[in-house]
C-alpha cells in the first residue's frame, strides 16, 4: 500500500463522518469538530503544529524524534479534516506538491507572490 492509498481511505473515514453522510457528533471526534466548524478544526491544527515544534526542539535536545512522527500524524489528521470541510482531498497536496517538484523553493515563492501582485 502506498502513501497516498493511506492518505485516501483516511480522507475516506473522515468524509463518512461528515453530518451530511451520517456522521454524529455523539459518537465521532471527526463529526464533533466538523460540527463545531472551522474554529474548533483550525485551533487543533495551530496545537498540533505547537506540538510538532516542541516535539523538534526536544529531539535537538535528546528527546525521542518519534515524536516528531506521532505529533506530526496529528497535525496532518486534523489537516484533513479541514481539507474535508472545504472540499478537498490529500490528492489534491499531493498533486500541488507533484507540481512544485524540480522547482526552487526560491523561485517557487517569488512566482506565488508576482501571482499574488497581478490578482490584486
Amino acid at each position: 500500500m502506498t502513501s497516498n492509498d493511506s492518505l485516501a481511505r483516511l480522507a475516506a473515514v473522515i468524509e463518512s463522518r461528515k453530518a451530511s453522510n451520517g456522521g454524529s457528533a455523539d459518537t465521532s471526534y471527526v463529526a464533533r469538530l466538523l460540527e463545531r466548524g472551522p474554529d474548533a478544526f483550525l485551533k487543533k491544527i495551530g496545537e498540533e503544529a505547537c506540538e510538532v515544534v516542541m516535539a523538534a526542539k526536544d529531539a535537538d535536545h535528546g528527546g525521542d524524534p518519534k515524536k516528531i512522527v506521532a505529533e506530526m500524524a496529528d497535525l496532518w489528521f486534523h489537516s484533513m479534516i479541514a481539507l474535508a470541510h472545504y472540499g478537498l482531498q490529500p490528492g489534491d497536496v499531493i498533486d500541488e506538491l507533484e507540481r512544485r517538484a524540480g522547482t526552487s523553493g526560491i523561485e517557487e515563492k517569488a512566482l506565488r507572490k508576482a501571482q499574488q501582485r497581478d490578482s490584486e
